[in-house]
């Protein structure tokens, strides 16, 4: 009997996260209406409202249009019920946003970064976590949750296993921060993040099998297959930046050769550029001023970026890859030698029906992508 209580529970459960989906996706939306696409009878459905209505999480506006009979009472998901914060370490900075339960964002704080200790970067996690706190305004659940993106490699329990270009191996971030504000936290890799963010708001929204390739000072990839992003066995799928296109080649922060970042990130770039150049910026405003060095420099991280993505599109067969992340800035000088070389090498098949795009959300898809993981955790409760 207790079996069976239990198992009615977590029915009920997921058909309040069901209801409350489908009104998040679809509002205005009436009570009729979800009986109808979500399956579940219309006296299921009223309960589940009702209890939603009652927990802030929605709210009721006046009648909606007539499919004959009475008009329907119209409901909207509340966006303001509580917020989420996301937070995106990179290697030469952090940006964290804090956004309402539909992604919109309401704050952002952002810190460039000259060490990347975990003592040093965790003291700026907690200035910039209080200070987004301290400014939200008031709801009924204040912060749902918060998401971390990391450029590394980090397990299903949200351990951070290996990030080499931040020095960093078993990092208990997750357990760290949960103590410390008392919410779910969620640690995930930044591409991944990225994907889920493009996917979830950006110019991935129409797109079911994506690859988004982040290229900053390393290279990861998030991979989205049929609306759902990969992770593997163990959550570490996606490090492609790591693989070999030189076996004898210049050696790479992970301890290997020749991997596609040494020739194709922001670090290869600043290592190929002068030594005057010290930012991705700095050669960005050279190749705008016409900077004939700068412009080449662009265009060959561009031919190496175009052959690594050629690798991952013959593995893949992806209906669009994305590429985010500081790179994307150069699109002017490193679009043209990308598309040129998946042309020369990515077999003819592939490239039919394939879309290549940069991202939309410029340097907001990882944080993002991390607000939503929070934001999707809470619902499902």
């Amino acid at each position: 009997m207790r079996t069976m209580t239990w198992n009615q529970q977590v029915v009920k459960k997921n058909n309040k996260a069901l209801v409350l989906q489908l009104i998040m996706e679809n509002e205005p939306i009436s009570r009729a209406d979800i009986a109808q696409t979500s399956g579940l009878n219309k006296t299921t459905v009223s309960t589940l409202v009702t209890e939603l209505l009652e927990e802030d999480l929605i709210f009721e506006s006046g009648p909606g249009v007539s499919s004959g009979g009475r008009r329907p009472v119209i409901l909207h998901f509340n966006k303001d019920a509580g917020y989420a914060i996301g937070i995106d370490i990179g290697v030469n900075y952090v940006l964290s946003v804090l956004t309402d339960l539909k992604g919109n964002i309401l704050i952002e704080k952002s810190q460039t970064l000259s060490h990347t200790t975990y003592a040093s970067i965790m003291d700026i996690l907690q200035k910039m976590i209080q200070s987004l706190m301290d400014e939200m305004p008031k709801s009924r659940y204040g912060i749902v949750g918060i998401g971390v993106g990391v450029p590394g490699i980090v397990n299903n329990e949200g351990s951070v296993l290996l990030a080499p270009n931040l020095g960093w191996s078993n990092i208990q971030l997750k357990e760290e921060l949960e103590k410390l504000y008392n919410v779910p936290v969620i640690i995930e890799n930044e591409a991944n993040a990225g994907a889920v963010g493009e996917q979830n708001f950006g110019i991935g929204q129409n797109h079911k099998n994506i690859l988004y390739i982040s290229a900053g000072i390393g290279i990861g990839v998030g991979i989205i297959v049929n609306r759902e992003l990969y992770k593997g066995i163990n959550g570490f799928s996606g490090e492609m930046g790591h693989m070999i296109i030189d076996m004898n080649g210049k050696r790479c922060n992970c301890g290997s050769r020749g991997c596609w970042e040494a020739y194709a990130s922001e670090q290869a770039l600043l290592e190929m550029s002068d030594a005057s150049i010290k930012s991705l910026e700095g050669l960005l405003e050279l190749a705008k001023n016409g900077d004939k060095k700068a412009k080449h420099l662009f265009e060959e991280i561009g031919h190496y970026l175009g052959l690594g993505i050629n690798n991952i599109i013959n593995t893949f067969n992806p209906e669009q890859v994305i590429i985010g992340n500081r790179l994307a800035l150069a699109k002017e000088w490193i679009e043209s030698p990308i598309r040129n070389t998946i042309e020369k090498h990515t077999l003819a098949f592939h490239q039919n029906d394939l879309q290549l795009n940069f991202s939309k959300l410029g340097k907001y898809s990882t944080s993002l992508g991390l607000s939503a993981f929070a934001v999707d955790n809470f619902i499902k409760g």
